[in-house]
This record gives C-alpha cells, structure tokens and sequence, in this order.
C-alpha cells in the first residue's frame, strides 16, 4: 500500500514540479507574466492551472494520510504563484515521506472516510480509496496541469511527465 501510493504520489508530484519549472522558464525567456500560465484552463468550466496543481497535491495528502490514519497536510486558502506551487509540492513530499510506511501498508482492509469539500463523506476500504479514487483522481489532475502547459505552448514532452526511471 504504501509503494502504491507514497511510492507513487511522491514521484509524480517531483515531475509536476519540474513541469512548473518548466512553466517558469517558458514566461521569463517570452516576459510573459506567469500568472497568465497560472490562471489558464482547458475548458471554461474546468479547474486552471493552480486548481489543478492544487488538486493533485490534495489528493496525494489525503489519500497518504488516511491510510496512515492520521491528519493532511493543509495550505492556507491564497492564491499561489508558481514558487509557493513549488513549495506546497516539496511539502506535501516531505509530510508523505514522514508518514509510517508500516501504517499505511495495514490500511489496505481498513475502513477510511474520504470528506469532500462539500462536506459529503464516503466511506471506502483502504485499498479502494486509493485504487479507485485517489490515484485516478492525482492523475488526471497531473495529467491536466500538464496538458494545460503544453496548450499553452510550453516545450513538455512525455519524459517530463513520466520523470527519470525508478524501481519501487
């Protein structure tokens, strides 16, 4: 369990922060203000790009901390430019690596209660949060962000997604 999901959140939300490098760079070389990037979206009703980044940041916290049996990590409600993105994904890895892989590998038959922001609670066995929603729901955050940056016309490409091989 905890290779399925702190093994997998963790790397992802280093590429994810390396694609706002990217993102970076891309605004300073063409002066374009990054809030721009930031405040982009695919779809008017869909979530821009902080939103997304904001997402999958969420998702990782809570899905690792409920299985951990513990509290997430939770970010003041601002609005953040791309270095607090940054930082917000840096600690969000640093509070999955501190929790106890022993914890979260036991979670897999445990009852956890996921609370949407809404307030409306789900309950789901440990393995089915993260099988069935946590994951699929970090990535196609992950996967938003990144096609937002590459409409936008930053120079991504499947490596930068996926980042460098890695054994679990």
């Amino acid at each position: 369990m905890y290779d399925a999901s702190v093994g997998v959140f963790a790397p992802f939300l280093d590429n994810l922060s390396g694609l706002l490098d990217h993102a970076k760079t891309y605004a300073e070389e063409r002066k374009i203000d990054p809030a721009i990037l930031l405040g982009m979206r695919l779809y008017p009703n869909m979530y821009n790009l902080v939103q997304q980044v904001g997402e999958a940041n969420r998702h990782a916290l809570v899905a690792s901390a409920l299985l951990a049996g513990c509290e997430p990590l939770t970010f003041p409600d601002i609005a953040p430019d791309l270095a607090d993105l940054k930082r917000r994904i840096a600690a969000a890895n640093a509070f999955m690596h501190g929790l106890s892989r022993t914890a979260i590998d036991a979670a897999g038959e445990r009852e956890v209660v996921f609370r949407f922001r809404n307030g409306v609670e789900r309950k789901f066995s440990g393995r089915a949060l993260l099988l069935t929603f946590s994951v699929p729901q970090f990535f196609f955050h992950v996967t938003t962000a990144y096609d937002i940056l590459r409409h936008a016309g930053v120079d991504l490409a499947k490596k930068d997604f996926l980042g460098p091989p890695r054994s679990i």
